[in-house]
Parts: C-alpha cells; structure tokens; sequence
C-alpha cells in the first residue's frame, strides 16, 4: 500500500489531486479537506465507478485506518490509490484549512 504523510498530502492537494474521504456523511459535514470527494467506507465498492480511474486518488478518512482499508480495496480494484496518514486530525493539527 501506499502512503504519504499530511505534508506530502498538502504538495498534493496544492499541485490539485483528487482526494477521497471514506468517513461517514455526519463526520464529512464537521470538516473536510477542500474539494475531497465523500464516498462512505459501507459505499465505495458498490460506488467505484464514481471515481476516476485515470488519476491517482489520495484516500483520507479521520485518522488513517480506515483511508487504509480502502486504498487496498482501491488498489486491488486497479486504481492508484494512496492513503493519507494520519486522515482529516494530523489535517487540522497541522493547521490547514477545511470546509464544512
């Protein structure tokens, strides 16, 4: 699997990537990274054809863990998937903005 940590997150976020937040819809309304797609962890297999499958995605959820899960889902499905270490909290501790 690959990972980035939030710094390399940022440059990619910057340069315009595309993210995906696999958190659940309540925990995307209190914040998100700007311009991240929401599709909740439950829903991404049945939704995989929502996504681009011609660009990298950078998947993000609270903290990690399951951004983890999914990118391997991801990658398996034949997506470039990589998971954002650390999710949408090392985000909001590193002192980047986020939209509700």
């Amino acid at each position: 699997m690959h990972e980035i940590d939030i710094d390399q997150a940022a440059a990619a976020h910057d340069a315009g990537a595309a993210f995906l937040d696999v958190r659940e819809p309540a925990e995307y309304r209190e914040g998100h990274l700007p311009g991240a797609r929401n599709i909740p962890m439950s829903q991404l297999t049945a939704r995989l054809d929502e996504l681009d499958r011609s660009r990298p995605v950078y998947v993000v959820c609270a903290s990690g863990g399951r951004s983890s899960a999914m990118t391997d889902v991801l990658t398996a499905a034949g997506f470039d998937a990589t998971n954002v270490a650390g999710g949408t909290s090392a985000w909001i501790r590193s002192g980047r903005p986020t939209e509700k």
